[in-house]
């Protein structure tokens, strides 16, 4: 069988895309007008009643005091530029994340408009949703995102809006180690799918809360290493690192974090780089 590869520049053997993703301050809350509250908890506790739960709301803010400065301070120390996957309302509500990212010369990318189920929307209000996440991120970073990703389930009409509404790249996929085109959705204006790795996310240590980070850290090498390996072969491709302010910033899993960054950094030829770029690069090395 034809395996994926894909040529980066200057010969790089893999390339790495570091996600960040900014959900703190507009999660779910009947504080916002929602039904009930935010069903992702560390600890798993959650209620079907309209009630707030003020632990939880506070475990979120805990990404944005403590977790985000530890991220940034890491990302700075080992020269990593990374795409934020940003829900708009979270910057627009704690801007020093804005700020950060503009600073760094980061790419935001856009999470929504807040970080809530888009599937439940009709298409005019799902296009209004894709609308204000732009006009509102531009606002606080300086600059329009060119890449989205849903909070996991999107529409039929999703990838239809999002090139009308001038993005480059979709990343709701998990389909392949390296971009390709949808030629179909709408066929004069091809849309870049950027595939993106969940096993490597840090939310595995909520999901699953016996995943220690040493178990997070060994397999978010053991990632790195086969890819780094297959391009050693000839088959170059690109890994994903997903991560959450309020959870590898903890005190107990910022370490890990650190460790893969050290690993990645005792390797030559890996393009380090945003989404965006890699979906330039792929433009340009495999037009559509």
């Amino acid at each position: 069988m034809q395996e994926e590869r894909i040529d980066w520049p200057n010969g790089a053997k893999m390339a790495l895309s570091v996600v960040v993703n900014v959900e703190e301050g507009s999660e779910m809350t009947v504080a916002r007008g929602d039904k009930g509250m935010e069903p992702v908890d560390e600890l798993g506790i959650h209620i079907r009643a309209p009630i707030r739960n003020y632990g939880n709301e506070s475990n979120y803010m805990y990404g944005i005091k403590a977790g985000c400065p530890r991220i940034v301070k890491l990302l700075r120390a080992f020269d990593i530029k990374a795409s934020w996957t940003v829900a708009a309302l979270s910057l627009e509500n704690h801007p020093q994340i804005a700020e950060a990212i503009a600073e760094l010369g980061h790419e935001p990318v856009s999470h929504g408009w807040r970080w809530v189920h888009q599937f439940k929307l009709d298409e005019e209000a799902e296009r209004e949703f894709i609308r204000k996440a732009v006009t509102s991120i531009e606002k606080t970073v300086g600059v329009r995102p060119y890449g989205w990703l849903s909070r996991y389930f999107h529409t039929d009409e999703t990838r239809r809006l999002l090139i009308e509404e001038g993005f480059a790249y979709h990343m709701d996929d998990y389909s392949g180690d390296i971009p390709y085109w949808d030629k179909e959705t709408v066929p004069d204006t091809p849309l870049v799918i950027l595939p993106y790795q969940l096993d490597n996310n840090d939310m595995k240590m909520w999901t699953d809360p016996a995943l220690t980070p040493h178990q997070w850290l060994d397999y978010a090498k053991a990632n790195f290493d086969q890819i780094y390996r297959e391009g050693e072969e000839g088959n170059s491709k690109m890994m994903s690192l997903g991560l959450h302010l309020r959870i590898i910033g903890r005190p107990g899993r910022i370490w890990a974090l650190e460790e893969f960054f050290k690993h990645v950094r005792a390797h030559d030829d890996v393009w380090v780089t945003t989404r965006h770029e890699i979906t330039q690069h792929f433009a340009q090395v495999e037009p559509a």
